[in-house]
């Protein structure tokens, strides 16, 4: 299936994301021996630079042209540098310095930015359906959890093949997943999903700066990038905390809340079926609203969980899991919705710019996410004996976890009451744009454009 194949570079992308947070830098700092502030401070400045290159490639991404598809072919370079780097971060050995750490991460966080623009901006223009596109984000978003869900499990599967015995053999094991898998999964979408051939003068798609500032200023980008960060920094807090507070608030096994984070991926992939049929309902706004509402209930409800209790603690986790796919697939399907309303307001095709500032903003939010562990080192939190820890970082740690997520849903909550583009006024701005170009909009593929219900089973 079309929609399959295009979700496929997903999963050795998201696979790749976590180890590139959790793994590799305990894996630079305790193995191969580089200092914990050299590590620090490459991972930090590296992220800082990488934010500032998605306006750029934005712009050129607007302004490409190629005959056989701008999206397939920037997604086409991605991948050897993509391959070359992470094949180089994760099989590194004793003896490389910070030079070799900073200049690897600015190839494969450049590359990694490269592909995931590519990737979300050519999904902004498979479909120019309303419900469409969320079902085509829901694939997206289906294929990152899943990816993420496989790096997971590797470790597992690893040690039952008799290797992955510590870290050094763990993290080759996931170097040589994700380097063998992109390559396939990649050369997938590429080969069965199609991409309409670009029309009119490329002089109409020139962008610069002040057009990416400009576009800042829209008030339904406001309110998308609002959405948008405060649904990355909630979960970034519970996230970075997760094993914080189920080990030592919750008295849960390491073993125990790696499962239990399991539980909460699987439920993600349902929930993205969930939240796409119910935006078919109400709109994408309005879903939305009631994921974070939801997701900010079961966050406050944690407190209440019992300690130790593994099978208690499942329901819990499947309840948060199923909240989390919604902002990242009706928030890009919305940002689609709008691209077609500055094409109509402007002539110009802004996909690449718009999907630039929309990938900041996850990265802002989860470099946001981080504060919460100086905050917990300021209250006197020892992450290393659990007995040196202070009684008010221990609360501090609750609070953190349980409250400061949910209250920061309700407000992703909050700045999408009364969102302005709704399904009908999307289809009068297609209307208009038929109308003005003369043409109608481009053909879809018959697997994307097929009107029912997304089913549960995201990938046959």
């Amino acid at each position: 299936m079309t929609l399959a194949a295009f979700a496929a570079p997903c999963l050795p992308l998201a696979a790749f994301g976590l180890p590139l947070v959790i793994t590799l830098p305990h894996y630079y700092s305790e193995t191969l021996g580089l200092s914990l502030s050299a590590v620090a401070a490459a991972f930090f400045f590296v992220r800082i630079i990488d934010i500032g290159f998605d306006p750029l490639f934005g712009m050129v991404l607007d302004r490409t042209r190629w005959s056989f598809g701008r999206f397939k072919g920037w997604m086409a370079i991605s991948a050897p540098m993509l391959v070359a780097a992470i094949y180089m971060l994760f099989f590194a050995k004793q003896g490389v310095g910070p030079v070799y750490l900073w200049f690897w991460l600015i190839v494969v966080y450049f590359g990694y930015s490269i592909a995931v623009l590519s990737h979300t901006s050519w999904a902004a223009k498979l479909s120019t359906d309303y419900h469409q596109r969320s079902r085509i984000y829901a694939w997206w978003q289906s294929g990152n959890v899943i990816g993420m869900i496989m790096i997971l499990t590797l470790p597992v599967v690893l040690n039952r093949l008799g290797v992955g015995g510590n870290e050094t053999e763990i993290l080759h094991g996931q170097g040589w997943f994700i380097v063998i898998l992109l390559p396939i999964m990649m050369g997938l979408a590429l080969w069965r999903v199609p991409e309409d051939k670009p029309t009119g003068a490329a002089t109409d798609h020139n962008a610069s700066l002040g057009d990416y500032f400009a576009l800042l200023k829209r008030p339904s980008v406001i309110r998308i990038l609002a959405a948008d960060l405060l649904s990355n920094v909630g979960p970034g807090i519970a996230g970075i905390l997760f094993f914080f507070y189920f080990t030592r608030v919750k008295d849960f096994t390491f073993l125990e809340a790696s499962s239990l984070l399991l539980f909460y991926f699987l439920a993600a992939i349902f929930g993205a079926a969930i939240w796409t049929r119910l935006a078919r309902r109400i709109g994408k706004s309005k879903t939305l609203i009631a994921a974070c509402v939801t997701y900010a209930i079961v966050q406050f409800a944690v407190v209440t969980l019992p300690s130790g209790n593994f099978w208690l603690a499942v329901p819990f986790l499947l309840l948060a899991g199923i909240p989390f796919s919604a902002g990242p697939l009706l928030l890009r399907s919305m940002m689609a919705d709008y691209a077609d309303e500055e094409r109509l307001a402007t002539g110009k095709d802004r996909t690449g710019l718009l999907y630039a500032i929309l990938t900041g903003t996850v990265k802002v939010g989860t470099a946001t996410a981080s504060v919460s562990l100086f905050v917990l080192d300021a209250l006197g939190f020892d992450a290393k004996v659990a007995a040196n820890s202070t009684e008010i970082s221990m609360q501090g740690l609750q609070a953190l976890y349980a409250l400061a997520p949910g209250i920061i849903g309700l407000l992703a909550a909050a700045t999408l009451i009364g969102y302005p583009l709704t399904e009908e006024k999307h289809a009068e701005i297609l209307r208009k744009l038929e109308e003005r170009d003369g043409t109608p909009q481009p053909p879809v593929p018959e697997d994307v454009a097929v009107a029912q219900p997304v089913s549960t089973q995201v990938i046959p």
